[in-house]
């Protein structure tokens, strides 16, 4: 029962970037019938899931935003690799 709230509320945050839990929970109880406090549990299970990050705005309203997946990558460790890859590469005998 939660994980289809769980995905609803994820397609909603999907549709527009970034949005208030307010406008969010105005979306969702007009289609559905949720609780506030049930409505609070299920951005606290998806921001510990990594899926969302929730972050203060105001005193009462909070900001919703959908975690890119993107990873930074590290020059430093992507020439370790290569280098450990070449080191590797390099320690076959030749097979003539």
């Amino acid at each position: 029962m939660t994980t289809k709230y769980k995905s609803l509320v994820l397609e909603k945050i999907k549709e527009s970037t970034a949005i208030t839990d307010k406008v969010l929970y105005k979306k969702l109880t007009s289609e559905y019938v949720i609780s506030e406090g049930f409505f609070n549990q299920i951005l606290l299970d998806l921001e510990i899931m990594g899926l969302i990050t929730v972050s203060w705005i105001t005193k009462d309203t909070r900001r919703i935003e959908i975690v890119s997946n993107q990873e930074e990558e590290d020059e430093i460790e992507n020439s370790n690799k290569k280098m450990i890859e070449k080191d590797y590469e390099s320690s076959f005998p030749n097979g003539k």
